[in-house]
Parts: C-alpha cells; sequence; structure tokens
C-alpha cells in the first residue's frame, strides 16, 4: 500500500467532519463528492444556503451526503463573533468588526475548527496561501509548545529505493520566506511529527545546504548549522544532521563519500530547506520535471488540522488532502 492509499484508508476508519469553506469555486463541489463517494469524511460545505445549493445545481453535483453550515445562520453568527471578538479584542477589534469579519467562509471555518464544531478545514485553491493562513493563525494558533507555524508537502516519487519507498517530507515549501535558524529548528521538529503521521517511518532529518559538514562557508550555510545546532539541542532523540547537500541527504554511495559518520546522510527522508525559494522551486521540480505526487501544502504546528492548498489544486487534490487533513485531525485529539 502507497503513502496516500494508506492515508485515506485511515481517514475512512476516522470519519472525521472536514470544512470546504470555497464554495464559489466548482472545484470544491467536485471534490465534496469524491469525498463523500469514497467515505474519506463526512464533508461541511461553510457558505450561504441558497448560494451553496444554487452553484451545487449549476455544476450538477449533488448535495447527498454532505452538510452546509451558513455563516449567516444566527447562532452560528453569534458563536463566532463572540469567540474572535475575544480573541482580537487586545488588537482593537470591535464586537461589530467581529460580527462582519466572521461572514467570511474562510473566518467561520476557523472560528468553528476552534470551537470543536468541525474537525478540520481545507481551503486556498481560490485563494492565496496568506488569505487561506491568516484566519487560522488568529483563531486557532499554533500547538502549545510550538512557536513557528510553517507547511510541508508529502512528496511520493518513483525512486522507491530512497526515503520511505520513495516518498519524503519537503519543509518548509509555502509558508515562511527567510526562516530564521530558530525558525528552520522548529520546522524540522514539526516535520518529523508529520514523517510519523503521513509516512508512518521513523524520521531522519537534513537540513539542507550548499554545503556538507563544513565544506563551504557563507553566512547562508551558517544558518542551516545552527538551526541544526537549536533542533539537536532542543530535541537530542531526533535523527537530525546538518547541513548536508541534497545527494548526500538522500544517496547513500554519495553520502559514503561525503560525510560517511553521519547517521542521516544517505537515508534522509525528511528534507528541510533553508528558505521558501529553495523549498517551492524542489517540489515543483520534483513534481513536474521527476512526475512526482506533490500533496500539500500541508500546514504543521497549528493546533487543529487547518490545511492549505495550491490555487492549481484540482478536485482530486482537494480530496487527497481532505483525507490528511481527517488523519491529522484523528492524531491532534488522542
Amino acid at each position: 500500500m502507497n503513502v496516500l492509499d494508506s492515508i485515506k484508508a485511515r481517514a475512512r476508519s476516522f470519519q472525521r467532519l472536514i470544512a470546504l469553506p470555497e464554495t464559489e469555486d466548482e472545484r470544491t463541489y467536485a471534490a465534496a463528492r469524491q469525498v463523500v463517494d469514497q467515505g474519506l469524511a463526512r464533508v461541511v460545505l461553510i457558505g450561504a444556503r441558497d448560494v451553496v445549493e444554487n452553484k451545487a445545481r449549476e455544476f450538477g453535483v449533488s448535495l447527498d451526503g454532505m452538510c452546509i453550515i451558513d455563516p449567516h445562520d444566527p447562532e452560528v453568527h453569534e458563536a463566532c463573533t463572540r469567540l474572535y471578538a475575544d480573541l482580537r479584542r487586545n488588537k482593537g477589534v470591535t464586537y461589530d468588526q467581529a460580527r462582519e469579519q466572521v461572514l467570511d467562509p474562510l473566518y467561520c471555518a476557523a472560528c468553528l475548527l476552534k470551537l470543536g464544531e468541525i474537525d478540520g478545514c481545507v481551503a486556498g485553491a481560490s485563494h492565496t496561501t496568506a488569505d487561506t493562513v491568516r484566519p487560522l493563525l488568529q483563531i486557532v494558533k499554533t500547538q502549545e509548545g510550538v512557536k513557528t507555524a510553517s507547511s510541508c508537502f508529502v512528496m511520493t516519487t518513483q525512486a522507491t529505493h530512497l526515503g520511505v519507498k520513495g516518498a519524503f517530507i519537503y519543509a518548509d515549501a509555502g509558508l515562511l520566506p527567510q526562516p530564521t535558524a530558530a525558525q528552520l529548528a522548529d520546522i524540522a521538529i514539526s516535520s518529523t511529527e508529520s514523517c510519523e503521521l503521513y509516512l508512518e517511518a521513523e524520521p531522519y532529518v537534513a537540513m539542507l545546504s550548499f554545503s556538507t559538514h563544513g565544506s563551504a562557508d557563507h553566512p547562508d550555510v551558517e544558518k542551516v548549522r545552527e538551526a541544526t545546532r537549536i533542533a539537536q539541542e532542543l530535541r537530542p532523540d531526533l535523527h537530525i544532521d546538518g547541513e548536508l547537500q541534497g545527494d548526500a541527504a538522500v544517496c547513500p554511495e554519495v553520502a559514503r563519500r561525503k560525510c560517511p559518520d553521519s547517521e542521516v546522510a544517505g537515508r534522509a527522508n525528511v528534507l528541510i530547506f533553508p528558505d521558501l525559494d529553495a523549498g517551492n522551486i524542489a517540489y515543483k521540480l520534483t513534481q513536474y520535471i521527476g512526475g512526482a505526487g506533490a500533496y500539500g501544502p500541508l500546514l504543521q504546528g497549528l493546533a487543529k488540522a487547518g490545511m492549505d492548498l495550491s490555487r492549481g489544486a484540482t478536485p482530486e487534490d482537494i480530496a487527497n488532502v481532505v483525507a490528511v487533513a481527517a488523519v491529522r485531525a484523528e492524531a491532534l485529539a488522542r
């Protein structure tokens, strides 16, 4: 069973309630239909009821097996308003401003997630990452002990002799443009949890650079070295090494030549990129040139299962991320 099949099988057994708030987008309806038909999760569409019903008819999609939550519903609106006003009072948000803000389906979904009315939320097909993540950071916030929210991709490649039968975690490839050394360390630690959850494997984390164990000196290399030191100090129980070049991280033959004493080199299944440029470029090239599956960006470090999507996401991509959200929701509930 491959990684995605395993995630879907687990999602089916959990039957978590996952919200799709982008109810103006045709892909949302096609994805929701796939999720329900495949039994991946229970689906709630968040939007004005008349709009959702009209859009479903326009797109020729049955809403059977789905429920709708309307942000204008008085009970829903009041609960979300109270929560948002309370959370954002110290930022100068008034009650009236909160009443207006939570009519936005993304904010309504984040409030319902915080309140425990839903188990997860998937959006980003028709919103930027900034617009998708902002309500989650404002309302759901990060897990206890986690300072940095980040994102990862589950990458499934044909190189089955590498990683976890060809699968890897790439991070951060979607959220933080220029992480500090401390943030890189946080990303590495959060990514180990993603590896355990999604790949069901012991994580071996490579902190990537254009240098391997001192082969070059540069401020960018020093940042990765410092991030490695911080991560190792925070979590000495984890397998984290750096700085490593990409080939030394994943290829055993290269690792034996460049860094034979590393317990991570040549067997890495979690790749931590030094900045968003490197991570985003790498995942897209792996996907489009290497023919890999790319699932994400999957938010990590949040207290609840909120997930982002690529704006190029297909309905199948959205359905797959719903399954991922269900698996993460189950893990967070334990």
